[in-house]
Parts: C-alpha cells; structure tokens; sequence
C-alpha cells in the first residue's frame, strides 16, 4: 500500500494530520488486513482514509463534531472509494459509550480538551495487545494523556517529530509545529 500524499487530500478549513506524522502513527498501529480501527477526531479523514487502505477487509469508524469537517471527511472519502469508512457525528465523548467495543486500533486526533475521559472510554474498546496512537502538540496534552495511560497501565511509548519544509529559490526551511507521538499498547487481560 502506497501511502497518500497531502496534496492528494480535499482540505476545506478542516484540520489535517499532516503526512509525515500520519505515516509514523500508521505504521505504528501495525495494521492488518482485517483490523477494525477507531479514529478519534477525524477531521478530513486523512488518517481514517489511510487506514481503510490498509485494512481492506476491516472496518474504520471516524467520529468527528464540526459539520464542515463531516463534509470535508465524505467528500474524501468518495474521492478515494472508502467504503469500508463509517462516520459517526458528535463529541467524541459522548459517543464512545454507544460504540460496540473490540478495536484493533484506536487513533486520536483530537480530544476537544477531554484527553482523561477520551482514553478511559477508549481503552474499553480496545482488544488486549491493540495499540492508541495518539497525537499531540501541547505538553500539557502530552503528560495527561502519559499519566492516564499509565494508570490503565497501558505500555506507553512516546516520540517527538519536527517536520520543516522548503520554500522558495532560496531553499529556506519553514517550520511545522512539533508533534508528539504516543503509541500505548493495552496489556493482556
């Protein structure tokens, strides 16, 4: 599977989990085929389109609030003919309680400041041994998120990625905002 580029993607004004990082967090979820995936705050669906490519006999819920976003998301995934995509609209928590639990993977995008109560929720849906791979920009965000894993005693990894870019004659480099990386693995049952 070819991963798919920024430019590829229909972006409105909805947030997007930008290419570098979204491969790292794919390939840190270790997807299968037949993988049932949760993606957290979908936006334009860049990670949620990504992994139906990848678990072609699986199924990919993306739970997103903002209407403009939903948009954004079924325009995408018409564009790429994900029909294995469902879309759930609301706060991410207030909907988890109502989903049928047993994901292979869990992606979280976006936490509209409910870090704590997304990653309890979350960690019931998730199968023994599946991983959260979980993005953010805040330090705060981050050691949350950390402190709460740990206490579901999930194994938590942690990386830190600066992505700059050229621009110009020049060459300049211009910087994105650093994002950090959590893979936890839920620990057997």
């Amino acid at each position: 599977m070819i991963f798919i580029k920024d430019e590829e993607f229909l972006r409105g004004e909805s947030p997007m989990t930008k290419e570098e990082v979204r491969i790292i967090s794919i390939a840190k979820m270790e997807l299968k085929e037949d993988y049932r995936c949760l993606d957290i705050g979908a936006g334009t669906g860049s990670v949620s389109i990504q992994m139906a490519k990848f678990c072609l006999k699986g199924k990919v819920l993306a739970i997103e609030k903002e209407d403009k976003a939903i948009q954004t998301l079924y325009e995408n995934i018409n564009k790429f003919g994900c029909h294995n995509i469902e879309v759930i609209k609301g706060e991410a928590s207030n909907m988890l309680d109502s989903i049928e639990p047993g994901f292979d993977s869990i992606f979280v995008g976006g936490s509209g400041g409910n870090i704590e109560n997304i990653i309890e929720k979350s960690s019931n849906l998730l199968k023994p041994q599946g991983r959260m791979i979980l993005n953010f920009v805040t330090l705060d965000n981050v050691y949350r998120a950390i402190k709460t894993l740990e206490d579901l005693e999930f194994h938590v990894e942690c990386s830190q990625i600066a992505v700059s870019k050229a621009r110009g004659k020049s060459y300049m480099l211009f910087a994105n905002n650093p994002i950090f990386i959590l893979c936890a693995e839920k620990r057997k049952e």
